[in-house]
């Protein structure tokens, strides 16, 4: 009966060892993958940093307004005034139409009064 205990803790050991040994390998492919992404947000940062910087580059005042006076014949701009700008009030919004009802339903029950 001894032999048989020794056995089955030997087993119980290289099972759990296994086991150990794929976890081991599961984790280091999941570090692996969060360093991979990690270095792509990273590249995705820079990128976008560098979008908004020429982003910015390209909305200078001083070269749109160069722009517009290049392209005065074709594009009509003129800068805004005051007198431009309308009242919320003024504006039409289009009326939603209502759902079409395709089935009517009868209901039948009680209206009770609130006190």
């Amino acid at each position: 009966m001894r032999v048989f205990y020794f056995v089955l803790s030997t087993l119980s050991v290289m099972a759990l060892a296994f086991w150990a040994y794929q976890e081991n390998y599961r984790t280091q492919q999941s570090i692996d993958e969060i360093e991979a992404l990690q270095r792509e947000i990273a590249e995705m940062r820079a990128t976008l940093a560098m979008l908004r910087a020429e982003w910015a580059y390209l909305n200078r005042p001083e070269r749109l307004a160069s722009l517009v006076e290049m392209n005065f014949d074709q594009l009509g701009l003129m800068p805004l005034r005051p007198e431009q700008f309308g009242l919320i009030r003024q504006v039409s919004y289009p009326v939603p139409e209502l759902p079409v009802i395709s089935m009517p339903v009868d209901a039948v029950g009680r209206l009770e009064q609130q006190p």
